[in-house]
């Protein structure tokens, strides 16, 4: 018998909690991460009010260095700790698949420099349009179309750009592109970018509409990943007939595997916590897990190095806590994690080495207090344990210290 019949675990995209011990193996810009602080540079230069995030036990996380990310409690209302990345990245797709039980050896490419000509000539030989050589590299996505927006309405060619991320994404204004020759594309795309030296994670359409000066991205956004290469605990509760319900962009960064009841993209934070509070509130959703992604902090603030913008994510998310622990049954459990770092104080652009915070609440917790300092697996080697399937390939279980 599951000693929660429901679990949901929400990922704070990037919300690192300092530098992991390889971190020096990692670089950003040429610079080390072994500096690095997501929310402990954030408290320090822009400040930080968290009191929700803090009640459950932010604050008491053990820290190795002099930043503090908000006041410790003296009675913490859930239990708290950090976790270490195994996987050799520092990805979305890395710190996600790895949360879901998997140890990724071969991380996947990133193009600093921008893709291979090689890539470039076989997309355009493909769908017959040029592609921008001035944006073949990281951008912003609401930048990219700023900048050349009005040159592909002239033209027809092709934006092409990437991210932090091993991610390849093709913005096309819908009045110029049609979606289905978008998604042609793309398809192409993913189908030219599935082993080295251009393994990538996803490939993205990015349409856009609107006119210069006034570009909006649509909706009809749409993500091309690889499966997992080995059955994660999503998979597992798949086959065992449990319920598992994804939020924001969790079913593209699994591709499907795993996710049978999924609900959609975010088009923003706030809007993927009213689909978590609308998931949780389902008549039909008894018994299963529950997986969010909430992305602004990492993609609005973290690349675009914005510690103010970032602090005021966090304090949005933690106004809005409450509304989720309220909708929360005696036998729910929530988790509140990260997939990796990107202090928005720090060099270059990219994530950064840290480690994760977890925080982890239930009405039916009578204890409290630090669990030990584990891996990422360790969440999903706990649901596994919690619904009484096997874990994936790594991860230990702290189900029985929740008391």
């Amino acid at each position: 018998m599951s000693k929660f019949k429901r679990i949901h675990l929400v990922v704070l995209d990037s919300v690192g909690i300092g530098a992991a011990p390889d971190a020096n193996n990692f670089v950003n810009a040429g610079v080390p991460d072994g500096a690095s602080d997501t929310l402990g540079h954030i408290s320090k230069s822009v400040g930080l009010n968290v009191p929700n995030m803090a009640k459950i036990g932010l604050g008491n996380i053990e820290r190795e260095t002099a930043l503090k990310t908000v006041p410790a409690e003296a009675n913490p209302s859930g239990y708290y700790t950090k976790l270490e990345e195994v996987s050799l990245g520092k990805d979305t797709m890395t710190g996600h698949w790895e949360i879901m039980g998997l140890n990724i050896t071969e991380p996947f490419d990133t193009f600093w420099n921008g893709f291979p000509e090689e890539i470039l000539t076989k997309i355009e030989e493909f769908s017959g349009r040029k592609v921008i050589r001035e944006a073949n590299k990281p951008y912003s996505g609401t930048a990219v179309i700023d900048d050349f927006g009005p040159r592909q309405m002239e033209t027809g060619e092709l934006i092409i750009y990437t991210s932090a991320d091993p991610v390849l994404q093709i913005a096309a204004h819908e009045d110029i592109i049609p979606l289905d020759e978008l998604y042609r594309i793309c398809e192409y795309a993913r189908s030219i970018t599935l082993e080295r030296p251009a393994l990538l994670g996803r490939i993205i359409a990015r349409p856009y509409v609107g006119e210069p000066g006034n570009f909006t991205r649509t909706a009809n956004r749409r993500d091309l990943a690889v499966s997992p290469f080995a059955p994660t605990v999503l998979d597992k509760l798949n086959e065992a007939g449990i319920d598992t319900y994804s939020v924001g962009k969790i079913s593209d960064i699994f591709n499907g595997a795993g996710v049978n009841h999924d609900m959609g993209h975010n088009k923003s934070n706030s809007h993927g916590i009213d689909t978590l509070l609308t998931t949780m509130g389902l008549p039909e959703f008894e018994k299963g897990f529950s997986f969010t992604n909430l992305v602004d902090f990492d993609a609005l603030y973290g690349h675009r190095r914005d510690p103010h913008g970032y602090r005021d994510c966090l304090h949005e998310f933690d106004e809005r806590l409450p509304e989720l622990i309220a909708a929360m049954r005696e036998d729910d459990l929530l988790m509140i994690t990260a997939d990796h770092g990107n202090d928005p104080t720090y060099a270059g652009t990219d994530h950064t080495r840290e480690y994760i915070p977890l925080l982890a609440y239930s009405p039916s917790l009578k204890g409290n207090g630090h669990l030990p300092i584990g891996h990422f697996a360790d969440i999903s080697a706990t649901i596994a344990d919690n619904f009484g399937v096997d874990k994936a390939m790594i991860g230990e279980s702290f189900l029985d210290k929740l008391v």
